[in-house]
């Protein structure tokens, strides 16, 4: 820290043993005298945490600050392209449906019932819903009964109860409730790191929503597979451009969590593309800071390249949140390929003084060679790969888009491997069903 003001401060800690503050070791009884003209360097002899108080003229309190020391971190930086595919606890009601009864009426049932778009059914009679067609099945099992159907449907962070008597369909003979639902999701993006030790790995820098209600998608399973990048779309100005990418069909790793900082799980078989060789140190929030750094990612089949770019704020957050600093492609070679940032490229590694201190999350609209990325601390916490402690970064306002997100009516179309599909690097849900 240099302060370069003038005067001194009283300083100790309330851990004996854990801290060096100008080669003086910090204790909890003895104050030590440090001047603020001069740089203030703390070395760190064990892991722990440690409550600094610093004291004008030794008796007036000005400032308390926490220092927390972590274990060296290690991991590798991804940057290859994978594809996600998500199912989601229970499913999501995206829309309302009208059913012709036999008689000729119309009339949505649950909608009368009270449910409402962005609700999630999870148990229908007491039974956990599994998936779209398992919906269906036990709504026209009900109905062929002439039983009603009792609903456990989640919205926001409430479990509530409905009741809704399940109406013939004229046109399918199959008795429905008069919903669209959807259950799962599939998208490319990119790998942002993993760890050799515990084979946690996170990508994407940002949480999975739905493309028409903006809910979260909680994860009840997901798996990744290797990605292979066919083409990219260039971005404009108002038009951020995609990679398209081919899908295996073999899993390489789980998901088990959709967090504001990425997807997390556990990775069976490393990506072809592993670039660097080594595992590199992580930088955590208070090391970053503006200027060069490069990203990691793909552009063409599966070949991890590196791109320069410019770090131009770091953003002083409160609280962890999912963009922290502000980035812009310098790289020509990028630039003349995609235009700047695309979508797909959502969780590219960045690196700057040979540590991975982040991931690429979002574009602005208005100019795709800047955008945002997040802290790499954030996700290792959600990946239970680093404890709580050190930076918090601020926040300005742009429009902008996420790099991993849904669209309606995108859908993957089949090449002629049947082991591989083709998708473009947005979010698409399977086809919602009528329910």
């Amino acid at each position: 820290m240099d302060l370069r003001l003038p005067g001194s401060v009283a300083v100790r800690s309330d851990q004996p043993g854990l801290l060096r503050l100008n080669g003086s070791l910090l204790g909890r009884t003895e104050w030590r005298q440090v001047s603020l003209a001069q740089p203030m360097a703390i070395e760190s002899l064990a892991v722990g945490r440690s409550r600094l108080e610093f004291r004008l003229f030794g008796w007036i309190p000005i400032r308390r600050l926490t220092v927390d020391v972590v274990p060296a971190l290690r991991v590798f930086p991804g940057g290859q392209s994978i594809g996600v595919r998500l199912q989601s606890q229970g499913v999501m009601v995206v829309a309302y449906a009208s059913i012709t009864g036999a008689g000729g009426e119309t009339r949505q049932p649950a909608r009368e019932a009270g449910l409402q778009v962005g609700d999630v059914i999870l148990r229908i009679n007491d039974r956990q819903v599994n998936g779209e067609e398992d919906a269906a099945r036990l709504i026209d099992d009900a109905g062929q009964r002439s039983r009603p159907l009792n609903l456990a449907v989640r919205r926001d962070r409430e479990v509530l109860s409905y009741q809704v008597s399940p109406l013939k369909d004229r046109e399918s003979g199959r008795y429905r409730i008069g919903l669209y639902v959807r259950d799962g999701a599939a998208g490319v993006g990119t790998l942002t790191f993993y760890d050799p030790r515990t084979r946690r790995f996170g990508a994407l820098g940002h949480v999975i929503t739905d493309v028409d209600t903006n809910r979260v998608i909680d994860v009840r399973s997901g798996e990744i597979v290797q990605a292979t990048i066919s083409d990219v779309e260039r971005g404009t100005r108002s038009q951020p451009g995609e990679k398209i990418g081919l899908l295996e069909s073999t899993a390489i790793g789980t998901i088990d969590k959709n967090t504001q900082y990425g997807i997390i799980g556990t990775v069976h078989q490393v990506p072809d593309g592993v670039l660097p060789s080594e595992p590199v140190p992580v930088g955590l929030a208070s090391q970053v800071h503006e200027g060069p750094a490069e990203i990691l990612t793909v552009v063409q089949g599966r070949r991890v390249e590196r791109y320069q770019i410019e770090i131009q704020r770091v953003l002083h957050q409160p609280r962890p949140d999912g963009k922290g600093m502000v980035i812009r492609i310098t790289d020509e070679r990028l630039l003349r390929r995609t235009g700047g940032i695309v979508q797909g490229m959502s969780g590219s590694p960045i690196l700057q003084d040979g540590r991975l201190v982040g991931a690429v999350t979002h574009v602005f609209v208005n100019d795709p060679t800047r955008g945002y990325g997040v802290f790499i601390e954030w996700m290792l916490r959600e990946a239970g790969l680093l404890f709580e402690g050190a930076g918090r970064t601020g926040l300005g306002v742009n429009r902008l888009r996420p790099l991993f997100c849904a669209r309606r009516g995108a859908a993957a179309r089949l090449a002629s491997n049947p082991a591989v599909s083709t998708i473009k690097s947005h979010i698409w849900w399977r086809k919602e069903t009528r329910s």
